[in-house]
Order: C-alpha cells, then structure tokens, then sequence
C-alpha cells in the first residue's frame, strides 16, 4: 500500500517554526513581558504607549513560540507519518502480530494436515466377523447347526467373498507394527475371534494403499494377553504395509498435543485431536487387573477407535487407544479417554508374536 503527499515530521515543524521566530525577532523591536490588562501600565500603553502593528507582531511571535514548544514535547509525535506517507512503525504493529497469527495457525494445521496423511496408511479397520448361513440364500453353513437358529438368524449382512455367509459381530482399529504383516489392536476388539471354538469366527483387517484405495485380508489371531487388553493378528499382503513410527510414553508431558485416528462407529480414518490431560491412570483389562500407567486424553475415543494409535506432533505412536469414560448407558465420549501407553506395548508385543501370549500369562 502506497501514501502520497506525506506531511513533515513534527520534529521538522517544530525547528522550521523556532527559526522563523528567531529571525522575526532580529528585525522586530524587543520583546516585552505581557502586561496584566488591568495593570497600571496596560492603561498606559492603552492611552498610546504602542502602535497596533508592534502588538500584532508580538501576538504572532508569542503564538509561534507556543506552537513550537507544544509541537516538540506534545506525545501526538507518535501519530508521525513515515517517508512513504502511511502510519508510523508503531502503529502498523498490530496489523503485522495479526498477520503473524495468521501464518502460525496456517502452519499449525499444515501440520495436523501432515501428522495424517503420513500415519493413516498405517491404521487399519478391522471387522470381527462371524460366520452364519445366509436366510436369503438358505445355504447352510456345514457346522452351522451350533449356531443358534441353525443358520436362520435375522441378522445384518456385509458383502462377502463367501457367498454372503458373514455377519458382522464388532468393529475396531490397529494399525501396522512391522513389515512381516504384525497388527497391534486390543484385545476386547477380538475377544469372540479368541475366544470361539466353533471355527466359526474370522477376522477381516482392512487397508488402505498409498492411493486411498480400500483392500480387505484375512487376519490371522497368533497371540493376545487379556490383562494387558493387547492382541497381535498377522497378515500376508506383502510390501504393501507401511509400519507405523513407535515413539515412547517415557517422556511425555501434560498438555502436548495428542491425536487419534481410527474408525468410530464405522467411519474409517477419522481423525480426532486433543492433548495429554493426565498421566499415570489406572484402567481396568478385560480380566478385571488393572492397567497402570494409562495415558488419559480429550482427543475424542469413541466405540471403534479401539486399538487405534495416539499419537504425538511428530506422528509417533506414543499409545493405544482402549477406552473411553461414559455414563452408563449411553456410550458417549465424556472427553475423559485413556490409551495403554507405547512403552508397555514395546515390551509386550514381542512375547505375543513368538508365544502366543506375554509375560505375565508365562509366570
């Protein structure tokens, strides 16, 4: 923005106007004191005692020496315009700090924007599956009759590579732990699929490629601890996957920014965002010990984000989302959320992928 015709500084036009003053008053008679109006000598020089031209010169020399001193030391110098016309320094400062704002929270949500794009493709959808005969079709499954209803359930169906025989009995989130195909979820997530003994359970796990493109494979169970609400399933997809960062739970502080990414309620890769309320809380496991160490969080878990990442600025996973902080009955986030913290996991997941269980199952 361009400003034409600027004005002089104050400054300038308090040393123009003294001059002017000083050379008036080489070529003009001496300056008298005022003399109070009701003064003996006001009534002299009243009756004669000076021209009216010597009084017109000493009102304006007294005016400009006013004007000088007020122009010099009035604090209004600070409304001085700069060389190109527009508003001074000072006064341009709040429109700069508005911009700077501006480019701050431009750059905090490139970033959230970033923490995401990076981290999804590690996150997957998994489908707790069971497997029944569909009524429409009236093809029994074989074993089928163990179910109740012999396969004549009304049930809800997805579409399924088994000619439609698969009803889908819960939902959850995992996301990738190495490139030999290990997913991380909790173990409340497949509790049916670990617990089945009819053979009739399956586990779908869903990806997504670096295109954005949906794929679904089979999800093997190869170790689980329910004390730790911690399960391992393994896939075969190849070098499709894309590990997740693993961070560590060791340093965190209260009030840095956490995120979530899972499937709430269905909705796949939802993104949530919050800080770390709380740190050192104890939850219970689906085996009634309890969990310590428990990472609390505002960043919204609702029914689906189980097993899904927390994560921190720089995209690491610093826990396990597991649980949620509801009032009985109504399965609504509170905004009080916990996660099983990294570290935790870091020595857990080991035992689970070589035993098929953790530590604390072996001892």
């Amino acid at each position: 923005m361009v400003f034409t015709s600027p004005l002089p500084s104050s400054s300038s036009v308090g040393l123009v106007t003294a001059a002017a003053a000083v050379r008036i008053s080489s070529s003009s008679p001496p300056i008298r004191p005022p003399v109070p109006p009701n003064s003996r000598g006001a009534r002299r020089e009243g009756r004669g005692g000076g021209t009216s031209g010597n009084r017109g010169i000493r009102r304006r020399l007294l005016l400009a020496a006013s004007t000088s001193s007020l122009l010099s030391s009035s604090p209004l110098r600070l409304l001085d315009t700069s060389s190109t016309g527009g508003l001074s320094a000072s006064s341009r400062r709040p429109a700069r700090a508005a911009e700077e704002v501006d480019d701050e929270s431009q750059k905090e949500e490139d970033r959230v924007v970033r923490i995401f794009e990076e981290t999804s493709p590690s996150v997957v959808f998994i489908k707790d599956i069971l497997l029944v005969s569909d009524p429409k079709k009236r093809g029994p499954l074989p074993g089928s009759a163990s179910v109740a209803g012999g396969g004549e359930e009304d049930v809800d169906w997805i579409s399924s590579d088994d000619d439609g025989i698969a009803k889908v009995e819960g939902t959850g989130s995992g996301f990738v732990w190495d490139k030999a195909g290990h997913i991380v979820t909790n173990y409340h997530v497949i509790e049916r699929v670990a617990t089945d003994r009819t053979g009739l359970q399956r586990c779908k796990v869903f990806f997504q490629d670096s295109n954005g493109n949906t794929f679904a494979k089979e999800g093997k169970l190869i170790g689980f601890d329910p004390a730790y609400d911690l399960a391992v399933l393994k896939v075969n997809v190849g070098d499709k996957l894309r590990p997740a960062l693993i961070g560590t739970s060791r340093d965190l502080r209260v009030g840095q920014s956490c995120f979530a990414i899972g499937n709430p309620y269905g909705y796949e890769h939802t993104l949530t965002t919050g800080v770390v309320s709380g740190l050192g809380r104890e939850i219970p496991s689906p085996n009634g010990r309890p969990i310590r160490g428990a990472i609390q969080t505002d960043a919204a878990i609702n029914a689906g984000n189980s097993g899904g990442p927390l994560i921190d600025s720089y995209g690491h996973v610093i826990g396990v989302n597991t649980a949620t902080f509801t009032r009985k009955g109504t399965g609504i986030s509170s905004g009080v959320n916990f996660a099983i913290p990294i570290d935790l996991v870091i020595r857990t997941v080991p035992y689970l992928i070589v035993y098929g269980t953790s530590v604390s199952n072996r001892f």
